[in-house]
């Protein structure tokens, strides 16, 4: 397992620019009003020849017990706890302050190595900051830019002392290269991306499902605010298990952050294999959920539905109903998507979840042999012929698979350009029930073109051309 390096520090002082520059991309929002970053976020990080995990936390603040501050420093004694180096950040520009104090000596009675790093020293005002750091006695402190990657060279070396071999052995090795060894590559995870509206419960379930309070909760509605990526295993299968932001209607996204957060949402989705949308099951659809649902399909995402609060519903036949004719009605492009009532606060049912994730996921890259596809293709034309626009009908020649993730299909026709959308949508629903595709976005993509067997069919239907015989005294008959 790579070392791990905690970032800490109060709001604003700029950790999770730092963190960004240690993971070589932008994965940490970064945003001038304090406090943006709530969650902790882990990735895998570069500097020099050290490879470890780089964690970022929430700003350190003291705060009445329950409030969200006191939960927010919580996660971050979890962090510490975990951690082989604590990265101490504090804001040259501004100086040392109480609160650096307060923390340098909380973090000195942890026990675990301590690394101070005085940043947004390229500006002007910096050089007092910076000498007034040595009174937190945590040793000589690193100047440093996270903003303009400027003395990571210094903060290579203090972090070498102690991360050095065992952050070097899990770097590259030479030998193996110079020897040629070249080891498998383990699969990629599955990525899955937990998305909905405000305090529908995504983090709640995220805890449930990796069994600990790995993500911050509370009433407070919007507590999420950057889209958070966590291991996770399950029946064997490596997953990446990504908590996002609540996404309400645009017309109430006002401030900036927000819509940052919301893009971060978005990336996520589109990044996503399986999207679990959680509903609220008081609330079942609103027109957020079914906003968020299209979303889904038209990025070409497989989807499950959790139904969650579901031990709160009264009339749960009732409820059932209502989700079946949202769906029927509104998701037609999802058809058969799987959905699982569950309680992510009590666990109820949560154990259905994964399995239906799974499955989606098995639908989502499902290939079917061209043979099969067009013997289906001649079966939907014969129940049910294209039209005829003008008197001349449509041709459906050839059907091939051409991708999966989801699965696409390219039709070739005569006129492509003249199938309407009624008659693609037939050809959708019917694959999804001969081949088993249901709840996966479906694309059929018309394409003008000629059966490519026809060509060797025909030739072997059509007798060859015989040699000319030749006669008597070296005449041709002809």
């Amino acid at each position: 397992m790579d070392p791990r390096l905690v970032i800490v520090g109060r709001p604003n002082v700029g950790k999770s620019t730092l963190f960004n520059r240690l993971a070589r991309r932008k994965l940490a929002l970064v945003h001038e009003t304090p406090g943006v970053t709530r969650d902790r976020k882990e990735a895998q990080a570069a500097l020099g020849d050290l490879r470890f995990t780089v964690v970022d936390t929430a700003g350190l603040e003291e705060a009445p017990p329950e409030s969200l501050e006191a939960r927010m420093k919580a996660q971050t004694e979890r962090a510490i706890a975990e951690a082989d180096l604590a990265l101490l950040v504090i804001d040259a520009r501004q100086g040392v302050t109480p609160a650096d104090r307060h923390f340098a000596r909380w973090l000195r009675g942890t026990g675990v190595p301590v690394v101070l790093a005085a940043n947004k020293c390229d500006a002007a005002d910096a050089e007092s900051g910076l000498l007034e750091a040595y009174s937190l006695g945590l040793g000589e402190p690193v100047a440093i830019s996270a903003a303009h990657g400027e003395g990571l060279a210094d903060l290579y070396a203090a972090v070498a002392r102690f991360l050095g071999p065992a952050a070097r052995e899990a770097a590259p090795g030479a030998e193996a290269e110079e020897e040629g060894a070249e080891e498998a590559k383990p699969p990629r995870p599955v990525r899955l991306t937990v998305a909905g509206r405000p305090n529908v419960g995504k983090s709640t379930l995220v805890n449930r499902l990796l069994g600990e309070e790995r993500m911050l909760t509370g009433p407070e509605p919007g507590i999420t605010r950057d889209a958070i990526a966590v291991p996770f295993t399950f029946a064997g299968r490596e997953m990446a298990l990504v908590d996002t932001a609540g996404m309400r209607r645009r017309a109430r996204v006002a401030k900036d952050l927000e819509r940052m957060s919301v893009a971060e949402t978005l990336r996520a989705i589109r990044l996503a294999e399986v999207v679990i949308l959680v509903i609220d099951a008081g609330a079942i659809f609103e027109q957020q959920d079914l906003t968020i649902a299209r979303m889904v399909a038209e990025e070409g995402r497989a989807m499950v539905i959790a139904l969650n609060k579901w031990d709160l519903v009264e009339d749960r036949a009732a409820a059932v109903r209502r989700l079946r004719d949202a769906l029927e009605a509104s998701l037609p492009q999802l058809r058969g998507v799987a959905w699982v009532a569950l309680s992510a606060l009590t666990g109820d049912n949560v154990d259905e979840l994964m399995p239906a994730v799974l499955a989606a996921h098995e639908v989502w890259n499902r290939r079917i042999p061209t043979p099969a596809l067009n013997r289906w293709l001649a079966d939907v034309q014969d129940r049910h012929p294209p039209p005829a626009p003008g008197g001349k009908p449509i041709q459906l020649r050839y059907a091939t698979q051409v991708k999966t993730r989801p699965p696409t299909f390219a039709v070739f026709a005569n006129k492509p350009e003249l199938l309407p959308e009624s008659y693609s949508r037939y050809l959708t629903n019917s694959l999804r029930q001969a081949f088993g595709l249901a709840g996966t976005p479906i694309r059929i993509l018309p394409r003008r073109g000629k059966n490519p067997f026809a060509r060797e069919r025909r030739a072997k239907a059509k007798p060859g051309r015989k040699r000319p015989r030749a006669g008597r005294a070296g005449v041709t008959k002809m």
